[in-house]
């Protein structure tokens, strides 16, 4: 094995910052760059040193062994501190028992039950647009998969204030976790207006949740959701305190409401500078619909639009990057990796990469349509991850998106707003800013 020295470095960095400007300042075009210096290629943020994998292979082959390379490093390590340590954050030595309580949850049989609340959330929002409205498409899709996972997810109803407050305070901690990667551990304890405004949303999104943690188990439901079969859990002799159910909901609420929409904030964004795929969605879900509301059991028929939602999850996968840690001494593209390092995995870089997809910056839902879809494909498209670790929700915010946007598309017609700038956000989720759209009654 050669000697982790010869890893080359990314060029660009500067005494003691490193990388970190690249990577706060515009991180797509920074990790698209990377893979033109080798397999495996280390960045610097501040003084510490991690390795970017810029091959799908080796991608692969870290998260297929969750063992050797744990959740943990830069990213991950921050988000716990916003987060906690629910299934999605959790290090390899809890995660087993984790899943194994979680998963029924969202087996297919269980995502039906959903399927109906999404459909009247989505339209619960979509019904209050009006002809010739501007829209912040972001914000309402969040709104639109905030509703949904609280009333689907946790059984749980909350006001129009405790919800935008609710919202506000997840795009906080969003931008917050991204952020302080690049800070030293000292500097994200001074008592600065960021770090304030980070800890008060942390602390205010816990008691609401520990809030509605207490209400449930005062009472007495039949309500068979993530949070019922998590408090039943612990009654039944597991250890699992209050503290550790708001760690699932505050992971599950995040990933739920911000991955899924920024999907569709993207999605409609996208179909928007392309008529004739545009014009196919319409065409599909005037066929399938028929004039009726999107649901579940719709969902086969809507192949377009699943195929437009994937299209979308290749071009911005919500995740642009996340971090592993080493457990110990091993090997990755012929070098020695110590224990400890910190590894960079991006969805991002590898859904770019030609050798992956042809074309791969053109939105083209059409090449989803093959099947079965190559092996390639297989092993590189991974906006949910792969392997022991891959998100458990991955159906359920597929199911959420496919149905929302055949929704949308069934009522409406999205116009962009003329002068508006579009941008990638930086945060923890790679989401369209400043996307201002015209609603047009179809």
């Amino acid at each position: 094995m050669t000697n982790r020295a010869s890893i080359p470095r990314a060029p660009g960095s500067f005494p003691l910052i490193g990388h970190a400007p690249s990577l706060l300042r515009s991180p797509l075009s920074f990790l698209s760059s990377l893979d033109s210096h080798g397999s495996l290629v280390e960045v610097r943020i501040g003084p510490m040193a991690a390795l970017v994998v810029c091959d799908a292979q080796l991608t692969r082959q870290v998260l297929l062994n969750d063992k050797v390379f744990d959740k943990g490093g830069l990213l991950f390590d921050r988000v716990r501190e916003g987060f906690g340590n629910g299934l999605a954050l959790c290090p390899h030595s809890s995660h087993r028992r984790q899943r194994r309580l979680i998963q029924p949850v969202f087996n297919r049989g269980s995502l039906a039950q959903y399927a109906d609340t999404m459909t009247e959330m989505i339209y619960s929002t979509i019904n209050g647009w009006v002809d010739g409205q501007t829209i912040d498409v972001l914000a309402e899709m969040q709104e639109v998969t905030a509703r949904t996972i609280v009333a689907s997810i946790l059984g749980q109803t909350f006001t129009e204030h405790e919800l935008s407050a609710m919202l506000r305070d997840f795009g906080t901690l969003s931008r917050g976790s991204y952020r302080r990667m690049f800070l030293p551990p000292s500097m994200a304890k001074l008592p600065t207006p960021g770090n304030r405004s980070y800890r008060a949303a942390r602390a205010r999104l816990r008691q609401t949740l520990t809030a509605a943690i207490h209400t449930r188990r005062a009472g007495v439901t039949t309500l068979k959701d993530l949070l019922a079969a998590l408090l039943e859990t612990s009654q039944e002799g597991e250890t699992l305190t209050d503290d550790e159910v708001v760690d699932q909901a505050m992971i599950f609420f995040f990933a739920g409401m911000e991955s899924t929409a920024a999907t569709l904030a993207w999605s409609l964004h996208l179909i928007a500078a392309q008529p004739e795929i545009e014009g196919a969605l319409h065409r599909e879900v005037d066929a399938v619909l028929a004039g009726t509301p999107a649901t579940g059991s719709c969902l086969a028929d809507l192949a377009h639009t699943r195929n437009i939602i994937t299209e979308t999850l290749r071009l911005y996968p919500p995740g642009s990057l996340f971090t592993r840690v080493t457990t110990t001494e091993t090997e990755l593209a012929g070098y020695e990796i110590g224990m400890g390092t910190t590894i960079v995995c991006s969805p991002y870089l590898i859904h770019h990469q030609p050798q992956n997809f042809s074309a791969p910056h053109v939105f083209d839902p059409s090449r989803w349509n093959a099947t079965p879809r190559t092996e390639a494909e297989r092993t590189t498209f991974i906006p949910f991850g792969a392997g022991p670790r891959k998100c458990i929700g991955d159906n359920f915010g597929m199911m959420q998106a496919v149905i929302a946007l055949a929704a949308i598309a069934s009522r409406w017609k999205l116009a962009p707003v003329p002068g508006a700038k579009v941008r990638p956000g930086v945060g923890t989720v790679v989401n369209p800013q400043g996307l201002l759209m015209t609603a047009v009654s179809r």
